[in-house]
């Protein structure tokens, strides 16, 4: 994958909203968000339940479209394509990854990566191939035949990242990608994400309720509340204010400045 110039956009919305009636209420499930998302960038989107983070993360993914306003992914306008080109926006383009594996137990860790190759119409050859490298990349060449059910938690995540990557995307979404595991397995796959988005160049936008772990790991932190930006954060700034807290503060009793 080309590595993306730094001031190059990877993902622009543009006022979009999500409305939808639920029996005689209009729920605004997004409400006129404007963000930008550059290329390479690491960005996590933080809020309360039924913020309206799912339901963005859904729009620039292509799986949803927007009620108005625009969403714009590497100049293309996502409203204006057909189902069949935002099919394959979503096989070429983007890699998700789910809070739910959502990994096929009838197939083997090798058939399930190489899924999204199948679609593509790629040789079988090439797509084995392709799929033993990015299973190798994760750390899961010895698992090539095991069944969902046979590994751990964090294996299938491993695996469904993997099949993320297989297209090599431009774009990485991350649903909640370590709401089912330990914090000792979520960190594992949270430096693979990092370590990908660093060596790759591919730009993140994860959704998270967790605020530790965006600090961490993300370069800006999005908040939204009731379907709407409430503040877009530097982590550089969440690092300053730490430090300049820890200046300001009163020496422990018995210590002078």
């Amino acid at each position: 994958m080309e590595i993306p110039g730094p001031n190059s956009l990877a993902v622009r919305t543009e006022n979009v909203c999500r409305h939808y009636q639920m029996g005689e209420a209009l729920v605004r499930a997004v409400d006129g968000i404007s963000i930008n998302i550059r290329a390479g960038e690491f960005v996590a989107l933080l809020g309360a339940s039924g913020s309206g983070k799912s339901s963005l993360l859904n729009l620039i993914a292509g799986l949803d479209r927007p009620t108005s306003g625009a969403v714009i992914v590497h100049g293309n306008d996502l409203a204006a394509l057909s189902r069949e080109q935002l099919a394959k926006y979503r096989l070429r383009s983007v890699g998700m990854v789910f809070q739910s594996f959502n990994l096929i137990p009838s197939m083997s860790l090798l058939e399930n990566v190489e899924l999204p190759m199948r679609f593509a119409e790629v040789d079988r050859r090439e797509r084995s191939a392709l799929a033993r490298q990015s299973l190798e990349r994760v750390g899961l060449s010895g698992r090539l035949s095991h069944r969902p059910m046979e590994l751990s938690g964090g294996e299938q995540q491993r695996a469904s990242l993997a099949r993320a990557l297989i297209n090599r995307p431009k774009l990485l979404l991350a649903d909640e990608p370590t709401g089912n595991l330990d914090s000792r397995t979520g960190t594992e796959i949270m430096e693979l994400i990092h370590s990908f988005n660093q060596s790759l160049g591919m730009s993140v936008l994860m959704v998270t309720h967790e605020q530790a772990l965006a600090e961490r790991y993300a370069g800006r932190m999005v908040h939204l509340a009731d379907g709407r930006l409430v503040a877009d954060v530097s982590n550089d700034d969440v690092s300053n204010d730490d430090v300049s807290k820890k200046s300001s503060a009163p020496p422990p009793r018995g210590e002078t400045k």
